[in-house]
């Protein structure tokens, strides 16, 4: 179906620099090849799930990121923009990709050497050696340092062996675990000759050719979840299996053909976060394909939307169309402004990926605000999208309902986004201690009391790190300080200079409660009760950046009729956000009950505004019309459904 002049121009302009990439996807792989049916049940959609991710990586839609030397298609950007498009399809094999060259593949890239990549990336690409990334464990999730597995050096042998001390130490959750993984990237505490060198990681075969267990592996499944059904989830214990030396991913520390450990690291707890670090791309992707999905069920229910009618017109025989309703305007394009807003920040956040990829750790400074920015969008594109898919859902009534409508199935698979690759509530505490602490921590550390003792050391003062458009904004908000007040609800520079004040005074009155709790004689207790705190701070801070890259994509676009329709969209994204944080902003009297009524009356003007190009704003979304639904539906067309 093609799509108006308006819509392609967005559609352009959203992708941004990955517009080929997703534009080959859009032309070359059919709906048959993205969306399985709804009826397969748990066995059936793990076998579609598994048969259909095959061929799209054979085709080279699923191997960017890795080395050309092994046959990679692109590079680590590259390798994000993929899994969005693929989130706009079916979300049980954007995970199985996921699974298995984000994850197990990467961490072969990313923490492997040559021989490693040379002999086991092949397999891992074209999936002839599915496997596993078995990190998680029943008693550990988000405190990984914490995992009881470990990877015992024997010296004897030159062998080490991999051994799940408890039942907590039992590797849970681990996608391809349950039935098809044939290796698994373990994670476990290393001990060479005595000593504790920290959490490395072993590939480690665990199952035959033919599928079932080797010696010493203990598989099980997981079985029916609430989502996600072709993904094979379940978990993995280790009984003193043995390994050859070389199965050791010793990029950053390992053991020598004297048996003795070295690491270019010297700190347990660098060498640990400089590991982790490496794999910030899954976290990225994470949150990009909770977005896709998202701009899946807007566009499905805007469409929708402007065809069922609803109740006549008094004095007129015309049903009205859904979307003429200012509340259901209410519902939908504020939400298809943050679409917006989060896909430029999402292709500003592949961009730095691919910068601090090609430096090899050599901008400590940027990978620690790569790891920040991730977490933080990864949480709220990941909490947006649980949200607005179920406002989509309600939105379109009983249709939406209707598995075949696909919006049932979105929302199940993307409910467990806001968990796996870190739980949110965490990630954004990582976000709010890299604020407070200036980008000077490692990410992933949570030693609340030392994060408090080390805050009340600062002198104090705003942390506000300028994004690229630094010199853009500071003209804007000196622009919006000069325009009457009448005009600076749409003044860019105003929108700004809010979101700012609430990071700013957010994370300052964060600092003064954490340096406090420094002094407490229950250290833990105190900073505990900051938590809800670093949480609204780190909310604040990702507002802001995310406008300010949206910001720089209209600056950057080159169509004059395209950038004024994305400036209304922008005044819609800025607007609503400081609507829905109204209550804080009368509180600390940033502005007076007048304005705040004001900003309502203004995002309801811009809802009529941009509602004549709601279908060209949904077209800009990017998602292909064959893949909206299973190829066997047939939609009927209601009455009045042109226009």
């Amino acid at each position: 179906m093609t799509i108006s002049p308006t819509g392609e121009a967005l559609r352009k302009a959203l992708d941004g620099p990955f517009h080929d990439l997703k534009q080959r996807w859009r032309d070359e792989v059919p709906a048959e090849s993205m969306i399985r049916d709804t009826a397969l049940g748990m066995e059936e959609a793990r076998d579609w799930t598994l048969d259909h991710l095959i061929p799209l990586a054979r085709s080279g839609f699923a191997t960017a990121g890795f080395p050309a030397a092994q046959g990679g298609t692109g590079n680590t950007a590259d390798s994000v923009a993929n899994f969005e498009m693929m989130a706009m399809g079916d979300l049980s094999l954007t995970i199985k990709s996921g699974v298995q060259h984000g994850l197990f593949g990467g961490a072969i890239v990313n923490l492997g050497t040559a021989w490693h990549h040379e002999t086991f990336l092949p397999g891992a690409m074209s999936v002839e050696l599915p496997g596993c990334f078995a990190m998680t464990e029943l008693g550990h999730g988000s405190d990984v340092q914490s995992i009881e597995t470990s990877i015992t050096w024997d010296p004897e042998t030159s062998e080490f062996v991999v051994h799940s001390p408890s039942p907590s130490a039992t590797k849970a959750y681990i996608g391809n675990a349950a039935r098809d993984g044939r290796m698994a990237a373990v994670f476990g505490q290393l001990w060479v000759n005595g000593e504790h060198q920290g959490i490395h990681v072993a590939l480690v075969p665990i199952r035959d050719e033919t599928g079932h267990p080797l010696p010493g592996v203990t598989t099980g499944d997981h079985g029916h979840k609430g989502g996600l059904l072709g993904i094979d989830n379940g978990t993995l214990s280790f009984e003193h299996v043995r390994v050859p030396r070389e199965m050791l991913l010793d990029r950053f520390g390992g053991v020598n053909e004297a048996g003795e450990y070295e690491s270019p690291i010297k700190s347990k707890n660098a060498r640990f976060f400089t590991m982790l670090g490496t794999l910030v791309r899954g976290r990225i992707c994470v949150g990009g394909g909770a977005s896709s999905a998202t701009r899946k069920a807007l566009t499905i229910s805007v469409n929708y939307a402007n065809r069922r009618r609803q109740f006549r017109q008094p004095g007129l025989g015309e049903e009205i169309r859904l979307l003429d309703y200012l509340t259901h305007q209410r519902r939908l394009l504020p939400n298809v402004a943050t679409a917006y807003a989060f896909g430029f920040a999402q292709n500003q956040l592949a961009l730095e990926l691919q910068r601090v990829t090609d430096a090899g750790g050599a901008d400590a400074h940027a990978a620690r605000a790569l790891e920040t920015f991730a977490a933080g969008m990864k949480a709220a594109q990941t909490r947006w999208a649980n949200d607005t898919i179920q406002e989509c859902r309600e939105a379109c009534g009983g249709a939406g309902y209707m598995s075949d409508n696909a919006i049932t199935l979105l929302r199940q698979d993307a409910d467990i986004f806001a968990t796996f690759e870190g739980d949110n509530t965490v990630l954004l505490q990582l976000v709010a201690k890299a604020l407070l602490l200036n980008y000077k921590t490692s990410w992933g550390e949570m030693d609340m009391r030392g994060t408090a003792q080390k805050t009340a050391r600062l002198i104090g003062g705003t942390v506000l790190e300028r994004t690229t458009a630094r010199s853009l904004i500071d003209r804007l908000v000196a622009s919006a300080n000069r325009k009457p007040e009448s005009q600076k609800l749409r003044a860019r520079g105003w929108q700004i200079q809010m979101f700012e004040f609430r990071e700013s005074h957010v994370v300052e009155g964060l600092a003064q409660r954490m340096r406090a709790a420094s002094k407490a004689e229950d250290g833990f207790e105190a900073v505990n009760r900051c938590q809800p705190h670093m949480l609204e701070a780190a909310r604040a801070h990702i507002d802001r950046v995310v406008l300010e890259d949206f910001v720089e994509a209209i600056d950057g676009c080159a169509d004059d009729y395209i950038k004024a329709l994305l400036v209304k969209v922008c005044d819609l994204y800025a607007l609503s956000t400081i609507e829905a944080n109204r209550a804080w902003y009368l509180e600390h009297e940033a502005f007076d009950p007048r304005r705040s009524k004001s900003i309502t009356a203004t995002v309801d003007e811009l809802c009529g505004e941009l509602r004549p190009r709601s279908k060209e704003l949904v077209e800009g979304l990017g998602v292909p019309e064959a893949w909206m639904r299973h190829p066997r539906t047939a939609v009927p067309p209601l009455a009045g459904a042109a226009g």
